[in-house]
Parts: structure tokens; C-alpha cells; sequence
């Protein structure tokens, strides 16, 4: 009955039962907490609550926020991830001031933050968020007119009200407008900038935002586009060079003019073309003058062939689903020896009706 006793719970060390509990998610850390005394503060030892996900607790309320702010999130919080009520019958308030505000002073050390479905047209500023955000993610969210405006006072000074953020993403938020782009403009830490679906971005919008100017976006270092009309992509600037940006992701239907305007960007080291439809022949044309590069990546990119070659043994012996084009890899190879060429998820199609 000893040996019995010894082998419960309450026997493990400290350090075995966090990890223990590290595999739970939120929902059953909040319930395992109820079970004694000494669980409750095991669940509260911040290694569990470094990285937050809250977008599959259902029923999820700003009464709820609150109880987790004040009883568990604390300086050990790195990352949050949350799901709002945009789209949910229950509609209400979300992120409230006052809960930013308290998670400002619990959470100094919040690198990154994650929003979905989630409506911040009650919140006048970004300001508003943690200082020490690094990273910012928006997807399927509502922001108002100013929300990322800065003001005029803190840029190029020092204060804790200034935008911090260095990696800004945003999908599928359909209030983002030209407005809201020139306003990134006054970020002087954003380096990394992924847009999505972006229907109210004019053409204008875009080349106000180009370098070389004071009020453009002349420290972007890497830049994501997707599902973007020719227009707006012609548009964005990529013609005329873009000083500084050394990596850059394509995709969507209308690739090929970004493509060939890839050439004038004098610092690009890093091409990724991802979900998108290419003709073979049209990527080693748009590919001979890329002698700068040293890596390009192809993703979930379908691949035309117009004409149908046999291949040789070598080639089936190649040939894989990670590499469905050994022919292509090899002339990319040729024309680019110092660069590093990938194909991940990539399909190949032969256009039976050119080869005729």
C-alpha cells in the first residue's frame, strides 16, 4: 500500500507536473486549477502562459479576458492569440481600454499578438496595445479611420506611445484603405509587411507609400502580397526599384507583372511565388536577369508546361512532389548558380493544346 501511495500525483516533482500540464489547453488548465490547492498554483507558474490560444475556446466573453488577465496572464505572456465576436449572434464589446490598459501592466513582455474576427472599431488607436509589441497580426478584423495613425509629436523621438511593431500582417480586413496604409508610414520599426485581400487599396494609395521620400515606407525589408489586379500590383512600384527590399512573396492570380518588374529591385535576395498559376518558359524569362538572388521559392505554385517532353530516366528518378519540374529546377539552377532554388506542394500541368 506504501509503494501504491507513492506512485500519485502528489509524489511527482514540480518540474514534471508543468510539463505535464503543458499539453493541456486553456479550457483544461482553468478546470485543472479547481482541482486542490497546490494544482492551482502549479497552473499559475508562467512557463504555462507563454504562448496564449484563445481562438478555440467557444463562448468566449470579455468577463472571461478579464478572469484570465487577473488570475493567470502575467510577465511570463510572450504570445496571445485571440478570436472576437464579429461574426457570433452575441455581438458586445471585446477588447476593452481598460482590459488593454491592465494587459499593458501585467504583460510587459507580449511579443506577439494575434486577432481573428475581431472588431476594434471601439479602440481609437493602435497606441492603444502593449508597447512591447513586436508582431501584429489582423485577420477578418474591423479597424476605424485613424486606428493605426501615429502621432506627429513622438516620430523620431523616444516615447512609450510610439509604434514598436516591426512585422505588421493583415488578411482579409476589409476597412483597410489607402488612409490606413500612408498612416504605416510613420512606423519607424515596421521591416516586414503582409498584405492579403485588400479590396479599398487604390493604385494610388500604393505608389504614395514607395521610396525614396520622408513619408514612405523606406525601412520595409520584406514585403507579402497576395491577390492582388494587375493594376495594383504594377502600381505598387516595383518597376521603378525599391530601395532596401531584400525579400519579397508573390501570389495570387496576377503574379507574372510583379515578376517582371522583380529585376529593378537592386537589394532583393529572397523571391517566394506562392499560390499562384506560372508558365514555365514565362519564369525563365523573368528569371535570367535575377543574378542578385540566393534563394527563390516556389510554393503551392501550379507549373504550365506548353509543350509535352518525354522524360528520360534520370528525370523520373528525380522528379518527386517536392519537385515536380526537374527540368525547370535545372535551367534555374544554370541561370542562377549562386542562388537557391525550392519547390514546396508545387504541380506541374502540360497545355496539351499548345504543344499541338
Amino acid at each position: 500500500m506504501a509503494a501504491l501511495g507513492c506512485s500519485t500525483l502528489d509524489y511527482f516533482p514540480e518540474n514534471v507536473l508543468i510539463d505535464i500540464l503543458s499539453y493541456l489547453n486553456v479550457r483544461e488548465l482553468v478546470r485543472n486549477s479547481r482541482v486542490c490547492r497546490r494544482w492551482k498554483q502549479l497552473v499559475k507558474d508562467q512557463r504555462l502562459w507563454r504562448a496564449v490560444d484563445l481562438c478555440t475556446w467557444k463562448g468566449m466573453t470579455s468577463r472571461v479576458l478579464w478572469v484570465l488577465l487577473r488570475q493567470y496572464l502575467g510577465h511570463g505572456l510572450r504570445c496571445l492569440r485571440l478570436r472576437g465576436l464579429l461574426l457570433s449572434v452575441r455581438r458586445g464589446a471585446f477588447l476593452t481600454e481598460s482590459w488593454l490598459q491592465a494587459l499593458r501592466s501585467k504583460c510587459p513582455r507580449l511579443r506577439r499578438l494575434y486577432l481573428q474576427h475581431t472588431d476594434l472599431r471601439g479602440l481609437h488607436s493602435c497606441r492603444l496595445l502593449p508597447p512591447s509589441l513586436q508582431v501584429l497580426e489582423l485577420s477578418f478584423c474591423e479597424v476605424p479611420p485613424g486606428f493605426f495613425a501615429q502621432d506627429p509629436e513622438t516620430d523620431g523621438k523616444a516615447s512609450t506611445s510610439a509604434v514598436a511593431i516591426e512585422t505588421l500582417v493583415l488578411n482579409k480586413v476589409p476597412s483597410f484603405s489607402d488612409q490606413h496604409l500612408r498612416s504605416l508610414c510613420t512606423w519607424k520599426q515596421l521591416s516586414r509587411l503582409e498584405l492579403g485581400d485588400l479590396s479599398r487599396v487604390s493604385a494610388g494609395g500604393l505608389r504614395s507609400c514607395v521610396p525614396p521620400g520622408a513619408q514612405t515606407l523606406g525601412r520595409l525589408k520584406h514585403l507579402e502580397l497576395e491577390t492582388w489586379s494587375m493594376k495594383q500590383m504594377v502600381a505598387l512600384g516595383l518597376g521603378k526599384g525599391w530601395p532596401g527590399l531584400e525579400r519579397l512573396t508573390l501570389g495570387g492570380n496576377e503574379v507574372i507583372p510583379g515578376l517582371l518588374s522583380v529585376s529593378r529591385l537592386q537589394d532583393l535576395r529572397w523571391l517566394r511565388l506562392r499560390k499562384c498559376r506560372l508558365n514555365q518558359n514565362m519564369v525563365l524569362k523573368c528569371c535570367r536577369s535575377l543574378t542578385q538572388l540566393r534563394v527563390l521559392e516556389f510554393s503551392e505554385v501550379e507549373i504550365v508546361d506548353d509543350e509535352e517532353v518525354k522524360p528520360d530516366e534520370t528525370d523520373e528518378q528525380q522528379s518527386s512532389e517536392d519537385d515536380p519540374v526537374p527540368n525547370l529546377r535545372r535551367a534555374l539552377c544554370s541561370l542562377l548558380p549562386e542562388c537557391s532554388v525550392c519547390f514546396s506542394s508545387c504541380t506541374l500541368t502540360i497545355n496539351r493544346d499548345a504543344s499541338h
